[in-house]
């Protein structure tokens, strides 16, 4: 059987009458992703902190809640994804960049006036709701991007991401001993309006006055060529997000396995979160731009693959060393897997719905931040640690083994 993928050629894409500007979006864009990451991600090593000088008392209440308040923002961002993509279609990208990075300057300089518990919890979900500017930045490059550059552009976009999640916790561990909590928050807050004065000022996004809205190809869902293609990336990132994050969350207790001081385990827990953020910043743009040359699927395919098989080995490490090596390699294999399904995706889906369609992608991937905690800690209670990375490694082989299917049976790169 054969899936004919691609958009017919008499659909004119948008991209080559108003890509002159790509360049300059994307290095906005990238400034913006990883700016926007890094206040949100600052708050990690205090968050239990800020939350006990809220009054919450008692150390269950206190991890509960912490974990409540960071997750809210990814359940509301997850469920409204899909609303501003399908807007962005409509009313424009830029458009969505704005509002998101005015939204979040905002609502992120609120949470250093709150007063207790539930302002945090809801100015976390109002977050989620208002911000997205990453995954705009993704549809929006992915739209302007020349089709044989896609790969490499967006992987410079998750380059601004990965980079944002790596250096943010590190900036919080110590910018509330210089500024406070509060203030750092503040300082949060500037950084992202920093980003929307650069998105509302520099970014361009010109559409000649002859195309018309016909043009923009208000395309149903039924009519897409390449429906079980688009659900494969779909499923594909929401398995990836799955798989990362029944992990994450363990990571700590796995290492309080493997170090023998307990004055290091937090420092080696560290530095294994942030091995795999460093490989994954290195290899973005690099497996992005190879996927353009070779084929998106193929690097999906092997992505999965090697990811899996090095997996297995960190089930049965002895020292900490081991498993920062390890997870920097498996950064490295997965760092261009989401630029590739972005790409994927765009190449296979008319102008009009290109916002709708990522931000279901969006959406697939939150699913997978929310689920896959849950289910890492179901296995990592009641069966071990170990039985997680290798559950994990199963996912990660049965998702290569699918795309290697979806690849052999179609004419996709």
């Amino acid at each position: 059987m054969v899936y004919q993928i691609g958009i017919p050629e008499k659909n004119i894409s948008m991209t080559q009458l108003y890509n002159s500007f790509w360049r300059r979006n994307l290095l906005v864009c990238f400034i913006g992703s990883f700016s926007t990451v890094f206040a949100m991600t600052l708050m990690l090593p205090f968050l239990p902190l800020y939350v006990e000088e809220l009054g919450v008392q008692g150390h269950a209440a206190i991890v509960q809640w912490s974990g409540v308040a960071f997750s809210a923002t990814f359940i509301t961002a997850g469920l409204i994804a899909p609303v501003w993509g399908k807007l962005g279609d409509k009313y424009g990208r830029k458009s969505m960049l704005v509002r998101a990075s005015l939204g979040m300057a905002v609502t992120v300089s609120l949470m250093g006036m709150v007063t207790n518990i539930w302002q945090l919890v809801g100015l976390r979900l109002l977050v989620g709701l208002a911000g997205g500017y990453s995954s705009g930045a993704t549809i929006l490059i992915a739209v302007q991007a020349p089709r044989e550059r896609v790969a490499w552009a967006l992987g410079i976009v998750s380059c601004g991401v990965m980079a944002g999640n790596l250096i943010g916790p590190l900036a919080g561990g110590w910018l509330p001993d210089l500024f406070g909590i509060r203030n750092t928050f503040f300082c949060a807050g500037a950084l992202i309006f920093l980003s929307f004065i650069m998105t509302l000022t520099l970014i361009r996004e010109d559409t000649p006055k002859y195309i018309n809205t016909t043009t923009k190809m208000q395309v149903s869902w039924s009519q897409l060529p390449a429906r079980f293609v688009i659900v494969s990336m779909l499923c594909t990132g929401l398995l990836l997000m799955l798989a990362n994050m029944s992990i994450e969350p363990i990571i700590t207790v796995y290492v309080r396995t493997l170090v023998n001081d307990p004055a290091q385990i937090t420092r080696v827990a560290g530095y294994v979160m942030a091995a795999a953020a460093l490989g994954s910043i290195i290899s973005a743009s690099w497996l992005g731009k190879l996927a353009d040359r070779i084929g998106h699927l193929r690097i999906i395919t092997l992505a999965l693959a090697i990811a899996g098989l090095l997996l297995i080995p960190q089930a049965f490490v002895t020292s900490g060393w081991q498993l920062i090596i390890l997870r920097f390699l498996m950064g490295l294999a997965l760092g261009g897997l989401l630029p590739c399904i972005a790409a994927v995706i765009r190449h296979h889906v008319p102008e009009g719905m290109i916002g709708s369609i990522l931000g279901y992608s969006v959406a697939a991937q939150f699913a997978g931040q929310f689920i896959g905690p849950l289910i890492g800690g179901v296995i990592g209670g009641h069966i071990g640690m170990r039985a997680v990375f290798l559950a994990t490694s199963v996912v990660l082989l049965l998702g290569a083994a699918w795309n290697f299917k979806l690849h052999r049976n179609s004419v996709i790169r």
